[in-house]
Parts: structure tokens; sequence; C-alpha cells
């Protein structure tokens, strides 16, 4: 009797590679999102699918450190070193929020070799408000 012929589309005998490294994404978005306390990099593609991200907290910084502009920096070179990999050369940069980190990220940016098309501030402004409290009884 034959031996069977093993199917390489079954898991056992077929190698998996990895579907991250696979996919080439030559142009993206950094967010970066810089409050009083933390600085979150997030890198989309340019349909907002998440590629790649860090924070100052996931960099092992925590409580007061975490606000610094030093942590914002590391934060965003992670971010940005795993989608070079990827091979992005080109991207668009929105920077939200009025935190410490928020030029320290750029600059952080700005050295890893990727050239950046614009860069821009989408910190949300009231244009109006919240309706005031009521004025206090004493």
């Amino acid at each position: 009797m034959a031996k069977a012929i093993p199917k390489t589309g079954s898991r056992r005998n077929a190698r998996l590679g990895s579907h991250k490294s696979a996919c080439r994404i030559p142009k993206g978005v950094i967010h970066v999102q810089a409050s009083f306390n933390n600085t979150i990099v997030t890198i989309t593609d340019i349909r907002g699918r998440v590629i790649s991200w860090s924070s100052a907290g996931t960099c092992e910084f925590k409580g007061t450190r975490k606000k610094t502009p030093f942590a914002a920096q590391t934060a965003a070179a992670k971010a940005i070193r795993t989608v070079v990999d990827q091979g992005m050369q080109r991207a668009e940069v929105m920077i939200k929020g009025p935190g410490l980190g928020r030029d320290a990220a750029l600059r952080a940016i700005r050295r890893s070799g990727i050239l950046l098309t614009f860069i821009r501030d989408v910190t949300p402004m009231p244009h109006n408000g919240c309706r005031p409290p009521k004025k206090r009884h004493v």
C-alpha cells in the first residue's frame, strides 16, 4: 500500500509565516495624543487600521515620570521602530492634546528617517463650551 502524501496546506507539515512582516506599508498616519499624565503614539495605515502603538506607560515609565518629554520620546521611537521595519517611508502626523510630550514625540519622529508630508494639530477646541453651573446662593 502506498504511503499517503501529506498536504502542504495542513498545519503540521507546512511552516507558518508571519503575516505582519508580509504586508508592506509605504505610507501611514502617526497619531500623537499628549495628555498631562501620559503620551500615546499610534501608527495607522491610510484607512485607519492600527499597525503599531506605544505609550509612556508601556515603556515602563510609572507615576510622574510618564508625563515627561523623555518618556514621550521613548514611546514614539518604540512605535516607529516596528513600522520602519515594515517599509514605511512617508507619514502624516496628527498631534492632539496639551501635554509636555508633544514636541519631544515630534522630534523623535523627525529623527527616525520617515519623510513627513504634513503635521497637523487636531486638539479639540470648544466653540462655546458646556453650559456653566447655576449661580451659587449664599
